[in-house]
């Protein structure tokens, strides 16, 4: 009976609100649809007209002015390092996304969401995102941690009493966590990921060409020809176009994986360090889980050439990437839609629902 009548809440629930997942990213914001799937992938952008306040565009429409904007114009990024840096922002952002995933078939009642966000995150920053996500339209809001999600996302068995690490490299932040019976053992959070290569790009070629580029600039070489080993088949080059610093007209210089590879050197050597520690204080048991099963690498970071073999070297640990690892957060926020009760231990409680301390 009581099967029956939860039953019967579900779907008299989903017939009156929808249920949405959002990975809210430095880089990126991916939101997904119940019963749809991933709708939306969209840059973390917003552009808002000075003059007026109101916002002129939002995800890829608003990273094309990156740059490129007039002067009463500005195209920002609200989220930095994980966190919401511009509350209204934010909440612009949001309120956009949540209206367009629900365009296609508006419902009597605001959604329920679940949303990932940075380990280690303070309850300021939690109580931020929850906040937004209201104002931004939602009914009811669930938090989890992004490593947590990614976990879920890519089926590791995180309620049994077995160890599992997964490392989250994200746009903002990196998230290394061990996980086991539904919580984690120990995290670490570092600010080392994709925004912070892009930074060390920029800085290198300006060092040593003496010309400055842009942050998509340096992200378009990234993916192009970024590499943590040398090639293989022999060293690969591109051009690179920006301004010479000493006459401050354009110049364009010829850049190597060589190159790439020195510029994120330092960036690297802090996350496989951060990792180290993280496993040098894991329980005994629990690491003899890990290094039976490996490390798995999810986010956007995870499929930078050559990192993954580099970690197995230092680590002497099996390393993975997960299938499709730019969506593993995303997917774990669904897979908690599908049954919230289910994953209730893994959701971050909201303070306004814990009893009170007497």
């Amino acid at each position: 009976m009581k099967l029956m009548i939860s039953k019967f809440r579900e779907w008299l629930r989903a017939l009156f609100s929808h249920d949405i997942g959002v990975d809210l990213g430095t880089a990126n914001t991916l939101v997904y649809l119940r019963g749809k799937g991933l709708i939306i992938n969209e840059p973390s952008v917003v552009a808002i007209n000075q003059k007026t306040g109101r916002v002129v565009a939002v995800g890829g429409q608003a990273k094309e002015m990156l740059g490129r904007t007039p002067s009463h114009i500005v195209a920002i990024r609200p989220l930095v390092e994980g966190v919401i840096s511009d509350f209204e922002v934010t909440e612009e952002m949001l309120s956009y996304l949540l209206g367009k995933a629900q365009e296609s078939s508006k419902k009597l009642l605001g959604p329920r969401v679940v949303i990932g966000v940075p380990s280690g995150i303070t309850n300021v920053q939690t109580r931020a995102v929850r906040d937004a996500t209201r104002n931004a339209g939602a009914r009811v809001v669930h938090i989890i941690e992004e490593p947590m999600a990614a976990a879920i996302g890519i089926r590791l068995p995180i309620e049994e009493p077995k160890g599992s690490m997964i490392i989250d490299i994200g746009g903002g932040t990196c998230d290394i966590a061990v996980i086991s019976l539904s919580g984690v053992v120990r995290s670490r959070n570092v600010k080392v990921a994709g925004v912070q290569l892009n930074s060390d790009i920029v800085a290198y070629i300006r060092a040593e060409f003496k010309i400055l580029i842009g942050e998509e600039t340096a992200e378009t070489l990234k993916i192009a020809i970024g590499s943590v080993l040398p090639n293989e088949g022999g060293p690969v080059e591109t051009t690179v176009r920006g301004r010479d610093l000493v006459t401050g007209l354009p110049r364009e210089v010829v850049i190597t994986d060589t190159d790439v590879r020195e510029a994120i050197a330092g960036s690297i050597n802090t996350l496989i360090e951060a990792v180290k520690e993280v496993l040098e204080t894991t329980p005994l048991e629990v690491l003899s889980d890990v290094m039976q099963r490996g490390v798995f690498l999810v986010g956007g970071g995870a499929l930078i050439k050559g990192l993954p073999e580099v970690l197995e070297e230092e680590l002497s640990i099996p390393v993975f990437v997960a299938d499709d690892p730019l969506t593993a957060v995303i997917r774990g926020t669904g897979m908690v839609l599908e049954d919230i009760a289910a994953y209730k231990e893994v959701l971050i409680a909201d303070e306004d629902e814990l009893p009170s301390a007497k």
